[in-house]
């Protein structure tokens, strides 16, 4: 029999892997492990067709404008150009916001903010293909949605200043924004419970018979929670009409996608331990967006369960107004992504086909900034962070369906407590 320590005599020590992203600060920029594919190249199967049948998607990306913004290949929605200057208005629209109330927050306004930029494509193009009355499960950077669906700016800006018009009476952080007519679920700061949620809420529309299916958005970084993989396994298992979206836009915070296992795999590519179809799609890509949208609907509303989509984006800006990016990556590692700025393809597209111009745009453009203006003025004018708030008694309203008891005490004490230092003054 050998001896086992002899055999094992010439192994090398055991290392760690710890994994890298391509460049850090003062570093060249490297996409180099970014394989773009080619537009129109990969095949869209019948909705119907059976997971097991569609095993090779996760591992392709899903293209439909090319490097010259035209439309190409199966995914393409056809869309009429109405449809498609109404998702650029929605694009541009956030783009303008969140600048002017990034700079509402160097300016001492708000207390917290969040860009979308680069990602506004996925919810613009989600909010516009799906049915009023599917309930959207989204994280923080899903603004695209509501401005899609014209929601009013200046009630926006008085839930991001946290005055006294909030609709949310301040029991939200800003840009934690529910909208409930809107079909928008509210924000969690928490985000792997969006996908439990957007499981839980499919799962009751077919259980009572109903014809609306749920959309729920994670990062990248929230697949490596566990309440990720019990969605999944809950949404495969019961055949939820859900469609579940990793928006992969490389940084989780600060750390990178490469902690979330980027580097192995493709998170599209999870699916298939769950029994359910995954794509991988251009995130920067408005048509791939909608048409890959439009087919997991489709499959949801026929019975045919869930589908996990990974959009493969990424995110131009800091994590928040908290975060410092250069601290992380090369200063100008965004303006390098190979997949291009969304609003500039769709932009593009919709030139080539002879529907929109350079000077149009200029344009809408300053017609939205004005826009925007206009309503940060009307709720500025109501009030910013710490010049107004909510009466302080809401902080007991909508806790629970109706009030509990002891919430009904506290807040008796605290009128009576008012009442007592308003007697003094």
């Amino acid at each position: 029999m050998p001896d086992s320590n002899l055999s094992k005599s010439n192994l090398p020590p055991l290392s760690l892997y710890i994994p890298e992203p391509p460049a850090r600060p003062g570093e060249e920029v490297s996409f180099a492990h970014v394989d773009r594919g080619e537009p129109g190249a990969v095949r869209r199967p019948d909705s119907a067709e059976t997971e097991k049948e569609m095993r090779d998607l996760p591992y392709k990306l899903i293209r439909v404008l090319d490097d010259d913004g035209n439309a190409v290949g199966p995914w393409n929605p056809m869309l009429g150009a109405d449809t498609l200057i109404k998702g650029l208005r929605a694009m541009m629209l956030s783009r303008v916001f969140d600048d002017r109330l990034f700079r509402a927050h160097r300016q001492g306004k708000t207390s917290f903010y969040m860009k979308s930029t680069g990602e506004e494509a996925i919810s613009a193009a989600q909010s516009l293909a799906l049915d009023k009355g599917d309930m959207f499960f989204p994280t923080y950077r899903a603004l695209a949605w509501l401005h899609a669906r014209n929601y009013p700016l200046t009630t926006l800006c008085n839930q991001i200043f946290s005055n006294a018009e909030d609709p949310l009476a301040g029991k939200q952080l800003p840009i934690l924004m529910s909208a409930r007519d809107y079909d928008f679920y509210s924000i969690s700061g928490n985000l792997g419970v969006r996908f439990a949620h957007a499981v839980g809420w499919g799962m009751a529309s077919a259980y009572k018979g109903g014809r609306k299916i749920s959309l729920g958005y994670v990062g990248d970084g929230t697949t490596a929670d566990g309440d990720f993989h019990e969605a999944m396994t809950f949404a495969g298992v019961f055949k939820a009409p859900t469609i579940l979206c990793i928006t992969n836009n490389q940084w989780a915070i600060s750390s990178f996608a490469g902690f979330a296992q980027a580097e192995q795999t493709p998170f599209a590519a999870k699916a298939l331990a769950y029994g359910m179809p995954g794509l991988k799609v251009d995130g920067n890509d408005f048509l791939a967006v909608w048409g890959a949208t439009q087919w997991a609907a489709e499959r949801a509303r026929t019975n045919n369960g869930p589908t996990l989509i990974e959009f493969y984006t990424y995110r131009a800006e800091g994590h928040s107004t908290s975060d410092d990016p250069t601290k992380y990556r090369p200063k100008d590692e965004a303006s390098k992504w190979p997949l291009g700025d969304p609003v500039e393809r769709l932009k593009d597209h919709l030139i080539g086909l002879g529907e929109w111009d350079e000077e149009r745009h200029a344009a809408l453009v300053e017609e939205l900034k004005e826009k925007v203006r206009v309503a940060v003025k009307e709720a500025e004018k109501i009030g910013t962070l710490g010049q107004s708030k909510p009466p302080i008694d809401e902080m007991f309203e909508d806790v629970f369906e109706e009030m509990d008891w002891r919430l009904k005490e506290q807040k008796r004490e605290l009128l009576h407590r008012r009442g007592l230092e308003g007697k003094k003054g």
